[in-house]
């Protein structure tokens, strides 16, 4: 009889494309992995890894025992979920992993909501854009809150997608700059010569900035790079340049600068919880996912671009009064 744990072991194997990745993955030594394999194919009594000197791959006997496994774990889970669905109480851990403006707003709201669980304890870490997706599907985690600027994120066989909030566009600036003041018109010829700051290329937010000025000839060359979105608002804070960014990035509060809302309301990007639909049944997930939409409702009428006008326009005079 084939061993439930590897074929989880082939599956991470498939996904990772490499033995070093799965034991990476696992916490597992290569060697101990490499060992499990042999093990498998010894109970299947064919050849699954087809091995070099430089690399190893799954054989087409390999790839139709990992669609197999997939469905068997699939439903492993998913019979582990309805018992559990009986036993009605959440408890054990959930394992949530979120983008880190996520993480960092949707915190507070998932503490105070899951805490009366006495019995569930949660786990929340956070991933680089893209990699949500993914994680759940291995079984890494239990959901996952996900950003999508361009409207692919979808169901899928495996995967349930739960749209909880779009995050638009907005313009930060330092408190004493010009566009600080509401009534000063926004023209995007004239941000350009603006000193701008933005993630690095190829990341989504900055792509959104670059499609943002597509009209007027583009940005000049943006002479600050930084990862993170909260960097990027601590030096606008300083007066160093302005940004664009989602207002999500926002939500844990940034004294020192005005939000202002782009012409036209230019599209941002939605956000999404993902789970596996084999677990969604599971109470201690489904608590959580109640939890998150609770938590997606009140985020997003904060994140209306002129209710975060306002806030950090009174945040910022507090500030100044302070500094006087």
């Amino acid at each position: 009889m084939l061993e439930l744990r590897r074929l989880a072991l082939i599956c991470e194997f498939a996904r990772r494309g490499s033995i070093a990745a799965a034991a990476e993955s696992l916490g597992y030594s290569p060697s101990a992995v490499s060992q499990q394999l042999v093990a498998l194919e010894r109970e299947t009594g064919t050849a699954l890894i087809d091995r070099t000197a430089r690399s190893a791959e799954l054989t087409d006997a390999g790839r139709r025992l990992v669609a197999h496994a997939e469905r068997i774990l699939s439903m492993v889970e998913e019979a582990e979920s309805d018992l559990s669905a009986h036993k009605g109480t959440p408890s054990g851990r959930i394992v949530l992993t979120a983008f880190p403006t996520a993480a960092v707003a949707f915190a507070p709201a998932l503490a105070r909501s899951l805490r009366r669980h006495t019995e569930l304890t949660l786990r929340l870490g956070q991933s680089r854009s893209g990699r949500g997706m993914r994680e759940v599907q291995s079984g890494e985690v239990d959901i996952a809150l996900v950003d999508d600027w361009y409207g692919r994120v979808r169901d899928s066989e495996s995967l349930r997608v739960y749209p909880l909030l779009q995050d638009p566009l907005v313009l930060v600036v330092p408190r004493k700059h010009r566009l600080a003041d509401p009534d000063v018109p926004i023209d995007l010829r004239e941000l350009r010569d603006e000193p701008w700051m933005a993630t690095p290329d190829g990341e989504p937010s900055r792509l959104a900035v670059d499609r943002l000025f597509v009209d007027v000839g583009g940005t000049k060359p943006t002479p600050w790079e930084f990862e993170g979105l909260g960097t990027i608002l601590s030096l606008v804070a300083k007066g160093i340049g302005i940004a664009a960014v989602p207002a999500l990035a926002l939500a844990a509060g940034v004294r020192g600068i005005a939000v202002r809302q782009f012409p036209g309301n230019p599209g941002g990007r939605e956000v999404h919880a993902v789970a596996r639909g084999s677990s969604v049944h599971r109470p201690s997930v489904s608590v959580t996912l109640r939890a998150i939409h609770v938590a997606a409702r009140y985020l997003a009428a904060d994140l209306d671009p002129v209710r975060v006008a306002e806030r950090s326009v009174s945040d910022s005079d507090s500030a100044g009064l302070g500094e006087r």
